[in-house]
């Protein structure tokens, strides 16, 4: 099985060796991942300047490229140009720090996996939701990260998965309570910019801001399968037609044409 792993924390982060260095013992494993830290990134992809590539040592068994673009370019990449032929998987991650709700819309981490479902190839993003610990030992702690994507893995291989859906997963630091397959949260900041002056006089601002989990009414939301210290499996696709929508916007252009 050949997989391709990219994410949106760069090529050095912890959590994208740890899933190579497990994943490469019964897999063909390669990397493309940004060179530097890409969070927040979204599905943005870069058109007015080259893209840079280095291929790298990472751990053994698999091969490696930095790039000097965001998630989507180097899954892009990895696709058209560096593997030697198309990757059966693409996993995104595992990210440093949660991807719920609808901070997925910004998430670097979950535009590599959404690319690869564009270019017709299944994809899983996963996230360690580890934003809110107070363990200093399993801030960083990949293992039940990574054993659980070892899993879905294999689940994969034996099941396959829906055309046109990835799989969003997070999970909690240190030992979850179970797994809990969700929908997405609504989840909007507060007091998100702090402004301040340089010293020459010149404002300036820094985009901060605590996020709130707004009540939706709905079951299983993914932040609150997290908080409750369960694995949160959320399947998205990229269509964001409203359907229901279309029905209504037909009658009204029935209207003006009439």
């Amino acid at each position: 099985m050949r997989l391709l792993l990219s994410n949106d924390d760069g090529i050095n982060a912890k959590g994208i060796k740890t899933l190579a260095e497990r994943l490469s013992k019964t897999a063909e494993v390669f990397v493309v991942a940004p060179d530097r830290e890409r969070s927040s990134t979204g599905h943005g992809i870069t058109v007015y300047r080259p893209l840079m590539v280095t291929e790298m040592h990472l751990c053994k068994d698999v091969v490696a490229w930095s790039i000097s673009g965001t998630p989507a370019d180097c899954v892009k990449l990895g696709i058209d140009e560096l593997l030697p032929a198309r990757p059966d998987l693409i996993i995104s991650g595992i990210n440093n720090g949660s991807n719920l709700s609808t901070d997925v819309l910004y998430s670097g981490t979950v535009s590599a996996a959404i690319e690869g479902v564009i270019n017709g190839i299944p994809a899983i993003a996963v996230s360690l939701a580890n934003n809110d610990c107070l363990e200093p030992d399993l801030v960083e702690d990949f293992s039940c990260a990574v054993g659980f994507t070892e899993n879905m893995v294999s689940n994969f291989i034996s099941t396959g998965m829906y055309p046109g859906v990835m799989l969003n997963i997070n999970v909690p630091a240190g030992k979850p309570s179970g797994v809990k397959v969700t929908q997405l949260g609504l989840r909007r900041y507060v007091n998100c910019f702090e402004k301040r002056t340089n010293p020459r006089g010149k404002v300036y601002y820094w985009l901060a801001g605590e996020p709130i989990d707004v009540e939706t009414g709905l079951l299983d939301i993914d932040s609150k399968a997290v908080k409750d210290n369960f694995i949160s499996i959320t399947p998205i696709h990229f269509n964001l037609t409203h359907f229901d929508e279309i029905e209504n916007l037909n009658k009204w252009v029935k209207e003006l044409r009439d």
